[in-house]
C-alpha cells in the first residue's frame, strides 16, 4: 500500500479541533516541524498534546503553542521554554507532567494494546499520591490536581499503576522511509518518535528521504510500516533545516 501523500496540509487536513496528538521529538532532535507547521497553517486548536516537552527556540510544538492552540500537555519537561511555564502557571493551560521514563513506557504500552501496567518510579511521591497541579487559576491556587493512583506490592517491593497512552493523531520524523511506512531513525533523533508512532491512531510520518519498497534493509528498520498511515517527503531544504540549541565551542590550544 502506498501511504505517500503529496503535501503536509493534505497529510494533517483531518486533525482537528480538541484533537490529542502524541509528538515525536526531544529538545530539537528529531522533531517533525514541518507537520506541527502545518497544523498551525490550518488553525487547528483545542489540541491535547502528548510529547516530551513543549517546543525550543520558538520551533517544533512552541509554534502551536505560541498561537494559544494547544490546551492541555502531558509530557516529562518543562526545560528553558519560558512561555510554555507562562501559560501554565497563568491557567492557560493543563499540565501533566510525570517521569520521562513513565512516560515512554505508556506510549508503548498503549501502542502495543496494553491498557496499564505498574512501575516503581513515583511510588511515595505526588506522582502515586496525588495532588500534583495540572492546572492553576492564575493567582498561584490549584484549581485542578492529579488524582491518585492505585498502588500495589510484588514481592515486597510497592509499584504505582500507570495507563498506556493512545491518541487521535501522532506526528513523527525520521531519516528515511518507504513508500509502505517503514521507517528509520537517525541516531538520537529515534528518541520518542518510535514510541509516539505507536501510540497514534493515525500516525503521520515526515521523512527526510523517501525510498521504494525493498530499499530499506528489514533489519534495519526501527518501526515498522504496519503503525504509519501516511507518509510525507520532505524536500531537500527542510530536510537540512536543523537547528541547534546549545553551540559550544573548544578553545583551542594556544601554539608554542
Amino acid at each position: 500500500m502506498d501511504k505517500v501523500v503529496a503535501s503536509a496540509a493534505e497529510a494533517v487536513a483531518d486533525v482537528h479541533d480538541g484533537a490529542s496528538l502524541a509528538v515525536g521529538g526531544f529538545g530539537l532532535s528529531g522533531v517533525p516541524d514541518t507537520l506541527i507547521q502545518a497544523v498551525h497553517d490550518a488553525g487547528t486548536g483545542g489540541l491535547a498534546v502528548v510529547s516530551n516537552n513543549c517546543g525550543a527556540l520558538e520551533s517544533g510544538l512552541a509554534v502551536l503553542l505560541a498561537a494559544g492552540r494547544i490546551a492541555r500537555v502531558t509530557g516529562s519537561y518543562i526545560g528553558a521554554n519560558k512561555e510554555f511555564a507562562r501559560q501554565y502557571l497563568a491557567g492557560e493551560l493543563e499540565l501533566e507532567l510525570i517521569p520521562q521514563g513513565t512516560l515512554a513506557e505508556r506510549l508503548r504500552a498503549g501502542g502495543c494494546g496494553i491498557p496499564a501496567f505498574y512501575t516503581p518510579a513515583g511510588v511515595g511521591t505526588q506522582v502515586a499520591e496525588g495532588g500534583l497541579p495540572w492546572r492553576y487559576d492564575g493567582d498561584g491556587g490549584v484549581v485542578l490536581a492529579s488524582p491518585p493512583k492505585e498502588v500495589r506490592e510484588f514481592d515486597g517491593v510497592e509499584y504505582v499503576l500507570e495507563r498506556g497512552i493512545t491518541t487521535d493523531f501522532a506526528l513523527v520524523r525520521a531519516a528515511r522511509g518507504d513508500r509502505h511506512g517503514n521507517l528509520v531513525f537517525a541516531k538520537s533523533s529515534r528518541n520518542f518518535n518510535p514510541l509516539a508512532a505507536m501510540a497514534g491512531r493515525i500516525t503521520i510520518a515526515e521523512v527526510e528521504e523517501l525510498v521504494e519498497p525493498g530499499e530499506l534493509d528489514p533489519d534495519q528498520v526501527h518501526l515498522p510500516g504496519i503503525f504509519v498511515q501516511r507518509v510525507v517527503a520532505l524536500t531537500a531544504e527542510q530536510a537540512a533545516d536543523k537547528k541547534i540549541e546549545f553551540r559550544t565551542v573548544t578553545a583551542r590550544e594556544a601554539s608554542a
